[in-house]
């Protein structure tokens, strides 16, 4: 829901205070010991190398030639190749030994491409590249193309490698290519990304299976050169059945060296005897073909148990899976399920990626959905899903409840069997929301896709605040728009409401005041429908934003009245406090300044006396406003150093600003040009910080008040 009270704002972010302010005598004036901003750290987001890799050396030329300075401007190299060649190890490979000659650090995303949920779109990965280098959230743009200009304003003149990996295409990856010379992007996709070679000059690298030798060696590295010399024929053999696939390669290599008592000449019959079983499966587009029998082989030597946890973990909507998710997804104890997944990394068919996190290889995933297709039952699989996706629900709820404790609710399912996160700071949840965000985007999808309506409704509105607080401007947008989407099939009013809540706020915000006044209608009155207060209070309360938003002050004044009156009703102070702030703004604008201060002074209260602090503050940027215009100036310098405090704590840098901004007002008119100096330089710095052009303004602020 909007924050402000007209003006719009961005939302406090977490984390730890940067500077201590504090006032001593009033006629002192205002006192700041900055302890500085911390840089922005070099990105440093390849994930590890691999580990055994071996017999690219082709590859690995045309990668070190084409990234040297001799060849000129790098600009793009696509790595090409069939699913499970080892595209995404050849690139980290090189990587991990080149990232020494891209000193302002390297990049990494996957854009999930090939996978069964919705590939990653540009503007998404220009979320994750623009934080990664250093832009505050607020400053991030809703247009792909101004967050594209962006990109490439902050890659500029910085060399940067830039690892995508898993691309579908060149429409989906031309706004990530850098258009500095000092860059260089290397992308992996199984086609050849038809239009970057001609068009940005990129580097073609292809790879195919293995020859016959290189399978041969790539086993020996694993299983040993001894084992592997004494019988060369069976080691030949096993390569054959492998497809000189290096994933499948090394799935049977890592069994093997796990069993030194087992021969190669009896591993080499077991893997015909299962190729050969499953002959009669193989389908002629079939991308499994060359790799099923290994899979198969693998898979039958594990216990029933984790047979049943590896194909569950096929059906799980992200592509990176917690140790918790994946406990609630199958039914079994964290504590219990642990050894069991790290016995199925040691066999190669999952992928720790950090601790407690884990991966399917995208042909291996393949194989466990086929597998648990064949042999769970649509029952079983479907409570399944629904456990892990009610699962995030609930997760995601503690994360709203953590940081925005007086926020909108929603009737929840059965408590999950498999605990919850719990999160001891809004720091920590918000960790957890920016590592899980893809995997959230994908279960409102899945829910979607699998008709779990009610989840797929009620995942965006217990997700709405994170999304807006973290600036996911087009996620958040999305995400409401499908959850509107699943109400509406179900017929739900108060999921209708709720998801049209939303969908104002992201109007409002941007300005779009007559789409916002069009939602927020809909949204009242499904809400009085159902007798929901907090939706009918905030939605009112909307309509007052819209209408202030195109200067319609006396109708803003009634609808806010209007809030005001069903929040007192129905004890939501907080929502008493926001429609009190709003009335003291119309009051504010249209001159009356001893009804503003008073209403603002009410709101604050309201927000002291539930302990919300931001809000508090929030309210009090608005009141010393007021103030310094009634000539209130040491109350107003008192409470904006409280106000400053509170800002520095969230972290919220934007807010922060404001208030300093309005201190050096009240300065000046106090006739401190000194303190009004202070005040505009640290705002300049926090504008500086977020990249915001405002800081320029406030600069030239100094030398007309006379200031140092």
């Amino acid at each position: 829901m909007p924050e402000g009270d007209g003006t719009r704002a961005d939302n406090a972010s977490t984390g730890d205070a940067e500077n201590v302010v504090q006032v001593g005598t009033v006629r002192g004036g205002l006192h700041i010991h900055h302890r500085g901003v911390p840089a922005v750290p070099v990105p440093r987001q390849l994930p590890p190398a691999p580990a055994g890799f071996t017999n690219r050396e082709p590859a690995l030329r045309a990668l070190d030639e084409h990234s040297s300075p001799a060849a000129g401007p790098a600009g793009a190299a696509v790595i090409v190749g069939g699913p499970g060649m080892g595209k995404t190890a050849l690139a980290l490979f090189w990587a991990h030994a080149a990232r020494g000659r891209f000193p302002d650090g390297d990049l990494y995303i996957d854009m999930r491409g090939y996978g069964p949920e919705s590939p990653l779109s540009d503007d998404q990965a220009l979320d994750v590249f623009l934080r990664a280098l250093g832009a505050a959230p607020e400053v991030v743009p809703r247009s792909v193309d101004e967050k594209a200009a962006l990109y490439r304003t902050m890659v500029a003149d910085r060399r940067l490698l830039i690892v995508i990996d898993n691309v579908v295409s060149a429409r989906q990856i031309r706004r990530l290519l850098p258009a500095t010379a000092g860059c260089l992007a290397v992308l992996t996709s199984r086609t050849s990304v038809s239009g970057l070679v001609a068009r940005e000059g990129a580097r073609l690298v292809t790879v195919d299976v293995l020859s016959p030798d290189d399978s041969v060696r790539l086993l020996a590295e694993i299983i040993g050169d001894r084992r592997v010399a004494a019988d060369t024929r069976a080691a030949h053999s096993i390569a054959n059945s492998c497809g000189h696939l290096p994933i499948a390669l090394r799935i049977v290599a890592e069994r093997a060296a796990n069993r030194p008592h087992l021969r190669l000449a009896e591993l080499a019959t077991q893997l015909l005897g299962e190729h050969d079983r499953l002959d009669a499966l193989a389908l002629a587009e079939d991308e499994l073909a060359d790799v099923r029998a290994v899979f198969s082989w693998s898979y039958h030597s594990l216990s029933e148990p984790k047979q049943a946890i590896f194909r569950l973990i096929g059906t799980h909507p992200g592509i990176e899976y917690s140790t918790a998710s994946i406990a609630a997804l199958v039914d079994v104890e964290p504590d219990l399920l642990v050894a069991q997944l790290h016995e199925l990394a040691a066999a190669h068919l999952l992928h720790e990626v950090a601790p407690g996190r884990f991966q399917l290889h995208d042909l291996i995933r393949v194989y466990a959905r086929e597998r648990c297709e064949r042999t769970n039952s649509q029952r079983g699989r479907t409570e399944a899903v629904r456990r892990v996706l009610g699962w995030y629900l609930w997760a995601a709820d503690a994360g709203r409840a953590t940081i925005l404790p007086h926020s909108n609710t929603v009737p929840m399912p059965p408590a999950p069997a498999t605990p919850v996160p719990e999160f001891a700071t809004p720091a920590a949840a918000r960790a957890w929301f920016e590592r899980e965000r893809f995997t959230l985007l994908a279960a409102i999808e899945l829910a979607t896709d699998l008709g779990h309506y009610d989840l797929a409704w009620k995942l965006p509105v217990v997700l709405d605040g994170l999304f807006e607080l973290s600036a996911y401007w087009n996620d958040w947008r999305e995400i409401h728009e499908t959850g509107l989407a699943a109400a509406r099939a179900l017929l739900d009013p108060l999921g209708m409401s709720a998801n049209l809540l939303g969908l104002g706020d992201y109007h409002w915000r941007f300005g779009e005041f007559e789409a916002a006044a069009a939602v927020y209608t809909e949204c009242a009155a499904l809400a009085r429908q159902i007798g929901h207060s907090w939706l009918i209070g905030f939605s009112t309360r909307g309509l007052g934003l819209a209408m202030e938003g195109v200067d319609d002050l006396d109708a803003a004044m009634g609808y806010y009245r209007e809030a005001l009156s069903v929040f007192d009703t129905a004890g939501l102070p907080r929502g008493s406090g926001m429609a009190l702030l709003s009335i003291g703004k119309v009051h504010y604008r249209l001159g009356a300044l001893p009804e503003a201060v008073d209403h603002c002074e009410r709101a604050v209260a309201v927000f002291a006396g539930i302990d919300d602090q931001w809000s508090q503050a929030w309210g009090t940027l608005q009141l010393i406003q007021v103030q310094r215009d009634l000539g209130h100036l040491d109350d107003a310098i008192a409470r904006g150093a409280i106000a400053v405090d509170i800002f520095s704590e969230f972290a919220d840098h934007r807010s922060e600003a404001a208030v300093l901004v309005e201190l050096g007002e009240v300065h000046t008119r106090r006739g401190d040009p000194a303190s009004a100096a202070v005040a505009w330089h640290r705002a300049g710095d926090l504008y500086d910080l977020l990249g915001d052009p405002a800081a320029a303004a406030v600069r030239q602020r100094i030398g007309g008040a006379g200031g140092p």
